[in-house]
């Protein structure tokens, strides 16, 4: 078993499961092949398209305050 923390154990969206590299994921997901994915700091699998992920934010209607 890879090191905790290198590699994240993912589900992919044909039910099979792998251990990837951290920095492949964001691919992967815009590639619609992962349909989870284990995040070891919450201890939990976080689904793709339900769960937040950094990155895949979605729209801000608040003031902007980096501009004040």
């Amino acid at each position: 078993m890879p090191e905790p923390g290198l590699y994240l154990r993912v589900n992919y969206t044909d039910n099979s499961y792998d251990y990837i590299a951290g920095t492949t994921l964001n691919k992967l997901i815009r590639q619609h092949k992962v349909k989870r994915f284990y995040r070891n700091s919450a201890h939990r699998w976080v689904t793709v398209g339900v769960d937040p992920i950094r990155g895949m934010g979605g729209v801000y209607a608040g003031p902007d305050r980096r501009k004040m």
